[in-house]
């Protein structure tokens, strides 16, 4: 090794860096072996053969050993995806988001990893909560109504697609196509659910919400999918990150998305 370039972003790896080899560059990520998010970087390890090999980089070697766990990446070039509105990012994020969509959840995986099973069960928590005191004011004059809808949110998100979940502009490398990183949170759902996580990012980064269902329909599994189910995610998506991230632009995205598409029921 000649050459250590640490990661500017990401906060589930203890160690993250790009290293130049004799065989050229490798990304390499790690965590200690007994941390409880340990699990994460063995989701992804798991997961990694049946990504689609155009979009995901792949993982070339995996080292379990000495307390830590590594993970050894093939090192793709790229900035992180510009979500603004006019950014030329955005086809190929598109296209990226496209191939996934159309890409099977692996079956020879023991564990299934559903997505409405699990948006469910964290929603049943969510929902026994009061609303926290730094949630936006709007969330709290609106409360019964946000949960009336994300309550059925989960009901809509059943299928046998591969799903990222956690479709945020740090999770794509964008040069000549875009890539898409960090799949330790992959579920099995419906298709549509991958392309709603970008269209939430993009009001989030600046878009109107018609701007950004306007991207959003584009691609067959959101123009597809059922009207009532998207208006349904982006309230329980408001439950839930007011209570986790109360403040973002992502919870303000998730805000504006549901009240423009409560004006269009």
């Amino acid at each position: 090794m000649s050459e250590v370039e640490e990661a500017t972003a990401g906060r589930n790896s203890a160690v993250a860096a790009s290293l130049k080899t004799e065989d050229g560059w490798i990304f390499c990520k790690g965590i200690k072996a007994d941390d409880r998010q340990a699990f994460m970087h063995r989701n992804e390890a798991a997961v990694n053969p049946f990504l689609p090999k155009d979009v995901a980089p792949r993982l070339l070697w995996q080292v379990d050993t000495g307390g830590w766990l590594l993970l050894g990446f093939e090192h793709v070039p790229g900035q992180h995806a510009d979500f603004s509105p006019g950014s030329s990012d955005l086809p190929s994020v598109a296209d990226a988001v496209r191939t996934i969509t159309t890409t099977d959840a692996p079956s020879a995986l023991s564990v299934k990893r559903e997505m409405g099973k699990q948006w469910a069960a964290a929603l049943d928590g969510e929902l026994n909560l009061d609303l926290p005191d730094d949630a936006h004011a709007w969330s709290k004059e609106n409360a019964a109504t946000v949960a009336e809808w994300a309550r059925r949110a989960p009901a809509y998100m059943s299928g046998s697609t591969l799903i990222h979940s956690d479709l945020n502009p740090f999770n794509f490398l964008v040069a000549d196509r875009a890539r898409v990183v960090d799949w330790a949170w992959w579920r099995t759902g419906a298709p549509w659910v991958d392309v709603a996580q970008v269209a939430v990012r993009l009001i989030a980064a600046g878009h109107h919400p018609s701007d950004a269902e306007a991207w959003a329909e584009q691609l067959d599994a959101f123009r597809t999918a059922a009207p009532d189910g998207i208006t349904a995610y982006s309230a329980s998506l408001v439950r839930m990150w007011e209570r986790k991230f109360a403040g973002t632009d992502a919870t303000e995205g998730a805000r504006r998305w549901f009240e423009y598409r409560l004006g269009n029921c």
